[in-house]
């Protein structure tokens, strides 16, 4: 049998960053990913957004904090097996991300599968006007020590 996660259904995690232009910057020279769209004001005021937007992966890497933090809290309750990301799953970009927005990252657990040492959760990104800019799910596996 596996080793039980010591999470249970409800639990929520929540992790709250500004997103700025530097940050938009930083990750698109982190990733190689200099699309115009996020990297060059000009360009980006003659699309359907109108200014230089966050990518999307850049706002989905919050989602890496929330899990994270259920990670931590899982061991901290006495999960012996090494928690790790199985996947992420219908994941939905919903709404622009813009420098100067604060979002809000949302990790809430929906299934706790003791059985299969996983945890299935329900993702969300608001911004500071309570708009869903990402949704998704993640599942959170528990791996024995060899």
């Amino acid at each position: 049998m596996k080793a039980p996660t010591f999470l249970e259904t409800g639990e929520v995690a929540e992790y709250t960053r500004r997103i700025d232009a530097d940050d938009i910057a930083a990750f698109a020279r982190i990733s190689g990913d200099d699309d115009p769209v996020h990297t060059d004001p000009d360009f980006a005021a003659r699309t359907a957004f109108g200014r230089c937007i966050a990518h999307g992966a850049h706002v989905m890497g919050l989602l890496s904090t929330t899990a994270s933090m259920m990670s931590r809290r899982s061991v901290a309750r006495g999960a012996t097996g090494t928690p790790v990301s199985a996947g992420y799953d219908r994941i939905r970009f919903t709404r622009p991300v813009f420098a100067g927005d604060t979002l809000t990252a949302r990790y809430v657990i929906e299934e706790v599968d003791d059985g299969r040492a996983r945890t299935r959760a329900r993702l969300e990104v608001v911004n500071q006007d309570g708009d869903v800019c990402l949704a998704g799910t993640h599942i959170l596996a528990w791996v024995a020590a060899a």
